[in-house]
């Protein structure tokens, strides 16, 4: 009925359904909005005019009168590693603008900016290789203030973040997603005195949506904050005064192996979830000391501390490490009768490993002994670290192969495997440039060529996708290894916790040019440093899998409840809301008259000779203080509880 009613609405020559001012199709009971609608032979395929056509049906559902009448397509891109920018009237002729024009062929960045006669406003651009600017000018292109500095400042950026924000009206859109606005923001921090980018996306939703617009929104809170005289601090949390990378250099030159030494020596108070994983992750990448241990266990998200992922229902995954996705018949059998005997869910992954979903936290130790008896080793698929190297079959087997791509991936991985970092890690490796295993995609990114390899770093998918960018071209896989030596060890030691290589990288003064003065040049003279962290790293490597099966006391952290040796399949989380009880949990709960009943019970049997009523009748004896990790919780069964 949809495909016969879509039949009778009116598209037009080039598809879409061709809508009025109202967003109303030639069906009167019908509207359209987003990619599917043609409104005045154009269909905005951007994210911001979905939303303003999205407002404008609901107002006229609701009983208004509103009409669409067409909206900015600014757009921001990545094609090939190369950012491209367009923003305003960028094609308005010479008749109605003035062009200003930068070329630089040496860094391969090109602007053009287009002002009206008087040079007084901002027009359009276009921006090629850097669009760092791209969220400030495009905003300023759609404001009618007049500009607040020269248009060559603009041009060679003198103007600063200051000066490009002074020229903003309050109207100005600053994410088009909420259709969030400057005032908006600046009142937000102004009346509530907000200090952070997270506190600004609760309150004004600004940065929540694709998040292409958090760079200007930090960019607006310092300098809101320092209008205002404010310090603008990038503090870990509220117990240590540091940002990561200092904390990082305090705990590296003070040898701190412990977040109780780290607390002591540059913190307050006990610590909270956001530092305590922090700092876990800056004591592994210098010490590399095995997680598990007790006083780092309870540091660890949940994830690490149970060395899987938590799945929906309270169940977890199991992901074997298959170096550059290679794997014999034996591992394979291994991996399918565990999962069999196990009741798992299997799925084989992007990153060419094999999922095991449904175990039992009780089980895991026994599932990871099958498989570290078969060969196998943890994927870390729970950690802030290395996940995998993929590959393409390369010269084993591909005609166009022009290295072993598959074998240097196996080695890369096996190289790099439970490094810890402020973000999850991954690689590829690619046989040669028709690129099948996507490594300008990837954190580092391998690419063969008949000379060698091409290195490329600080890429991503996911929510906010980025593109590799060229290291260094035709080196041989020896000097390959060093420079991710170095590069990764300058990540570790230098990027924000939860920061991406691609963040991290686009916030480094300099960007791509300084990590590569630093990794390839050795500007700063660190190089033998950073390689010597990284030996060390290496070397101390251990299966946390294996560590937790060989180890009687780590095993016990694996039981259901610690202070029995029953378990039950399923645990299920249930919220009581208001008076309802979910039926087949009634008879477990009791009145309140039971519950009294109990507790007087309790109390009898408590009193001593004297008849005086001892203290701390609730305790419960439920195991020894070595049953549970230390600041940290542990389920235990009572009764049927």
């Amino acid at each position: 009925r949809l495909k016969q009613l879509a039949v009778r609405l009116d598209l037009g020559e080039r598809g879409g359904v061709v809508v009025n001012d109202r967003l109303v199709t030639s069906d009167q009971r019908i509207s359209a909005i987003g990619e599917v609608a043609l409104h005045a032979g154009t269909i905005y395929g951007l994210v911001a005019p979905g939303y303003e056509m999205a407002e404008v049906v609901a107002r006229n559902l609701c009983g208004g009168d509103e009409q669409f009448a067409g909206t900015d397509v600014s757009a921001k891109l990545k094609l090939m590693g190369v950012d491209v920018a367009s923003f305003g009237d960028y094609e308005a002729d010479d008749q109605t603008v003035v062009p200003l024009t930068f070329e630089d062929p040496v860094s391969g960045t090109y602007k053009k900016l287009l002002f009206n006669h008087n040079g007084t406003q901002l027009v359009g651009g276009v921006l090629v290789g850097d669009a760092s600017e791209y969220g400030s000018l495009s905003i300023m292109a759609k404001g009618e203030a007049p500009l607040s500095c020269k248009p060559h400042e603009l041009m060679l950026g003198s103007g600063g973040t200051g000066a490009a924000f002074g020229g903003m009206p309050d109207d100005a859109q600053i994410c088009s997603c909420h259709n969030v606005l400057k005032g908006d923001i600046c009142r937000a921090i102004q009346q509530r005195e907000l200090t952070t980018v997270g506190q600004i996306k609760s309150c004004t939703r600004a940065g929540t949506g694709c998040g292409g617009c958090i760079p200007l929104v930090s960019d607006l809170l310092a300098c809101e904050l320092k209008k205002a005289g404010k310090q603008v601090s990038n503090r870990l949390c509220e117990h240590f005064p540091y940002n990561r990378t200092e904390l990082f250099a305090i705990v590296k030159t003070k040898t701190l192996r412990t977040f109780g030494e780290v607390l002591a020596e540059a913190g307050t108070g006990n610590g909270c979830e956001v530092c305590k994983p922090a700092i876990s992750s800056i004591l592994a990448g210098l010490w590399n000391e095995n997680v598990m241990e007790s006083e780092h266990q309870t540091l660890q998200d949940s994830n690490d501390r149970f060395l899987a992922n938590t799945q929906r229902g309270g169940l977890y995954s199991v992901v074997p490490r298959i170096p550059g996705g290679e794997i014999t018949p034996d591992k394979l059998s291994a991996i399918a009768d565990t999962a069999r005997d196990y009741g798992l869910y299997t799925k084989i992954t992007g990153g060419q490993r094999i999922d095991l979903f449904g175990a039992q936290l009780q089980d895991l130790p026994d599932i990871w002994e099958r498989l570290v008896n078969a060969g196998l080793e943890s994927g870390h698929a729970y950690a802030k670290a290395l996940r995998t190297v993929k590959s393409c079959v390369g010269t084993t087997w591909c005609r166009y192969g022009v290295q072993d791509s598959v074998g240097f991936a196996i080695q890369v991985e096996n190289r790099y495997k439970g490094i810890r970092a402020p973000h999850k890690i991954k690689m590829a490796v690619s046989g040669c440039t028709r690129e099948c295993a996507e490594a300008q995609c990837k954190d580092v990114g391998l690419v063969a060529t008949e000379n060698g390899y091409s290195l490329y770093v600080c890429g991503n998918g996911g929510a906010t996708p980025r593109h590799a960018e060229l290291l260094v071209t035709d080196i041989s896989e020896e000097t390959a290894i060093t420079y991710i030596d170095r590069f990764l060890m300058y990540y570790i030691s230098t990027a924000d916790k939860l920061t991406r290589t691609s963040v991290w990288c686009e916030k480094l003064d300099g960007g791509i040019d300084h990590i590569r003065e630093v990794v390839v040049e050795n500007r700063l003279g660190i190089c033998p440093e950073l390689e010597e962290m990284m030996r060390h790293l290496v070397d101390t490597y251990r299966c946390e899998w294996a560590r937790v099966v060989n180890d009687p006391e780590q095993r016990k952290r694996f039981r259901q409840f610690v202070n029995t040796e029953e378990s039950e399949p399923v645990i299920e989380i249930v919220a009581e809301r208001g008076q309802h009880r979910p039926a087949k949990w009634s008879d477990e709960l009791v009145s309140l008259e039971q519950f009294n009943e109990l507790k007087d019970r309790e109390e009898e049997l408590l009193r001593n000779s004297s008849g005086k009523l001892i203290e701390q009748t609730a305790w419960i004896p439920v195991g020894s203080v070595s049953d549970f990790p230390a600041d940290g919780g542990a389920t235990i069964k009572y009764g049927q509880t």
